[in-house]
């Protein structure tokens, strides 16, 4: 099983432009079927809180996702932003594809929306945490996905290894002042939930912000697996989920948690 993360210089809201660089991105590290390809936070529009503009009203964003999905078969992580119909307020998505028939598995609703980057004002948060299964058994791993900001909140994660969770996949547009932050609580939601991480930032700039890339893949370990630099590039890594068993039975600290439990004294 190989995970390829595409890292690119997104477009400012120009779903086409960025189509055309992910679509050239992938084909050139020709993913296997049955593979799983992650991209960044709003890889189609870049953080704009723009939504009456950059909202996949249309499906444009998702017809893309599905075509790539069905074209390679394999599983699609990919963002989009999504206005609900009774609500002026958008959701910054995250929209999971089968590599059969492009039907979504899952779409997480943001959590944790920016709130010292605005994003409150344009988007809502979600209140739900998804999972779903890449590969079959008895080789598959539980996915759970997060979006950029959700990487501050470690309960997000301890609460998806709660409920089986055994890879993360996050994507960002994570911006380069704080670049070392993205790395650091990446290898530590890693280790301290013993999974797998995969942290999708995007490279270049948008009319507000430079952003370095960074993109990564760590083991349950803490191991870096593979790491990229400021480019565009795919950082393509293979992912055996009999390593996470293997760890979490060798060193079960996971089976430790004990704030599931606890009460809080009252004054």
């Amino acid at each position: 099983m190989k995970a390829h993360l595409v890292q690119l210089d997104i477009q400012w809201e120009s779903p086409e432009a960025n189509f055309t660089k992910v679509r050239s991105l992938i084909e050139s590290v020709s993913p296997t079927p049955g593979d799983l390809i992650a991209l960044p936070e709003l890889f189609d529009s870049g953080f704009s809180l723009n939504i009456d503009t950059t909202q996949d009203s249309d499906n444009k964003t998702l017809n893309f996702l599905r075509a790539l999905a069905t074209e390679y078969n394999c599983i699609i992580q990919g963002s989009r932003t999504i206005v609900p119909a009774k609500d002026q307020l958008a959701f910054n998505c995250a929209t999971i594809l089968s590599p059969e028939s492009g039907t979504p598995l899952c779409e997480y609703h943001k959590i944790h929306p920016f709130s010292m980057g605005n994003e409150p004002q344009s988007f809502q948060g979600g209140h739900i945490l998804e999972q779903y299964t890449w590969g079959e058994a008895p080789h598959a791993i539980k996915v759970c996905p997060a979006i950029c900001y959700d990487l501050r909140f470690p309960e997000l994660f301890r609460k998806g290894a709660i409920d089986g969770a055994e890879m993360f996949v996050l994507g960002a547009n994570w911006p380069s002042p704080r670049q070392h932050h993205w790395r650091a609580l990446l290898i530590a939601r890693a280790i301290e939930n013993q999974a797998f991480v995969l942290g999708i930032n995007r490279c270049g700039l948008d009319p507000y912000l430079q952003y370095n890339g960074g993109t990564i893949a760590i083991s349950p370990k803490g191991d870096i697996l593979g790491e990229l630099e400021n480019q565009e590039s795919v950082l393509s890594v293979e992912i055996d989920p009999d390593v996470v068993h293997q760890w979490r039975s060798q060193f079960p600290a996971i089976n430790d948690i004990k704030i599931r439990s606890l009460d809080t004294k009252a004054e």
